[in-house]
């Protein structure tokens, strides 16, 4: 802890801190605030008192804000203090599918679209009062729709432009769907964080025995798109990599897409080895499970599905069912989603708690210091695995 606050505490804070965790992001945020309260209490400097460290030690950095209806369903958005010359850090889960507002006699469940408009009224609450507005947002916003392929819209960089045009000066995401979006903002700061940390970490503290070399383990990207990622920890971890591709049918147009003819394997072989199968989010988990069950005819020994984001937006029974039938042994997602209390009860799962990596990138931007050193994590992934193996020796 003693070289962390060393360094942080070269500058003086941008502004006080403040915290804005939406409702969809409460549980996130309420972790995220207790390792701020934690680590700043725990803190001395000879100027820590001074007025440039004002507010810099409280009880809570949160900020409460409230995002009322109306009966029409409209909504507005409420902050209960000021916010005059803060560094407001919001953070909203577009993904929550379990909130709900009614309209009238009916109910109406929040979609990723009523989840970004309650963000631009809390920007819009703060009025250009705030010394600076960040967006903590996990899953980027129409992250999916990131490119403009014929006559389509490009919903991710219009929603980008908007949040810049409000105010907002440094927007960062977690595993976003295709980086390459970043270009959209040149000038405002966008940053797009990998987990893969998190990943080893919760998997070695969860299994016991595994043998992280090139004999025994391999990474394994679903598609191409994946492919980034595997080859990043496959070549930290020093394993072979293999990817598999889709063979699509051109002939035929379904539901907005070209149906897959079969799926092709490109790698090493894999008999006997345990595995990682890497992806950025899991939605229905068609694809996933099929991979999985492809690899188990491969040979492959134990397969461990890691995803940034587990949205599971078909249920969990085929994956109770696919793990029963040995396709796949462990599962491991984020928090940075809403984690239904089903998914976490599941003796296959295991969750990747993110809430303290978020906070050391607020309390570092919150010193106008660079955030370099956490977003390449190759140097703590190896003590974690070195720590590992130390103990089968």
């Amino acid at each position: 802890m003693a070289q962390r606050s060393t360094k942080e505490l070269s500058t003086v804070p941008v502004g006080r801190l403040g915290l804005i965790p939406t409702d969809s992001c409460r549980p996130l945020g309420e972790k995220v605030d207790e390792w701020l309260v934690k680590w700043r209490n725990e803190r001395t400097h000879p100027e820590i008192d001074s007025f440039s460290f004002e507010g810099y030690q409280r009880d809570s950095y949160t900020i409460q804000v409230q995002t009322p209806r109306f009966g029409s369903g409209e909504g507005k958005c409420v902050i209960s203090e000021s916010v005059r010359g803060d560094d407001v850090y919001i953070l909203v889960d577009v993904c929550n599918y379990s909130m709900s507002y009614p309209i009238g006699n009916y109910t109406n469940l929040m979609s990723p679209d009523d989840h970004f408009q309650d963000l631009k009224r809390v920007i819009g609450a703060i009025g250009g009062k705030a010394r600076r507005v960040n967006v903590i947002m996990p899953y980027l916003y129409e992250g999916r729709q990131s490119k403009r392929i014929g006559r389509e819209s490009l919903d991710c960089a219009s929603a980008l432009h908007e949040l810049i045009s409000m105010g907002v000066e440094n927007i960062i995401t977690f595993d976003a769907h295709d980086a390459r979006i970043q270009n959209a903002t040149p000038l405002h700061g966008f940053e797009t964080v990998q987990p893969s940390y998190q990943f080893i970490k919760a998997l070695l503290h969860n299994e016991e025995g595994l043998h992280l070399d090139n004999d025994h383990f391999a990474i394994i990207s679903p598609d191409e798109g994946s492919m980034s990622r595997a080859i990043y920890l496959a070549n930290i971890l020093g394993v072979d990599m293999g990817m598999y591709y889709k063979r699509l049918d051109y002939s035929k147009f379904v539901d907005g897409r070209h149906p897959v003819a079969a799926y092709e394997f490109l790698g090493p072989k894999l008999e006997g080895k345990d595995m990682i199968l890497i992806d950025d989010m899991i939605s229905s988990g068609d694809t996933v499970l099929k991979i999985a069950s492809l690899l188990k005819e491969r040979g492959a020994g134990k397969i461990y599905i890691c995803s940034t984001f587990g949205l599971f937006t078909d249920g969990l029974d085929k994956f109770d069912e696919a793990h029963q039938a040995g396709v796949f042994d462990k599962l491991l997602t984020t928090n940075l989603v809403y984690q239904p209390a089903k998914l976490l009860e599941k003796p296959y799962y295991i969750t990747c708690d993110m809430s303290k990596y978020i906070a050391l990138i607020i309390d570092t931007l919150n010193h106008d210091l660079s955030v370099s050193h956490l977003l390449n994590p190759v140097d703590r992934i190896k003590r974690c695995v070195n720590n590992y193996m130390a103990q089968y020796k």
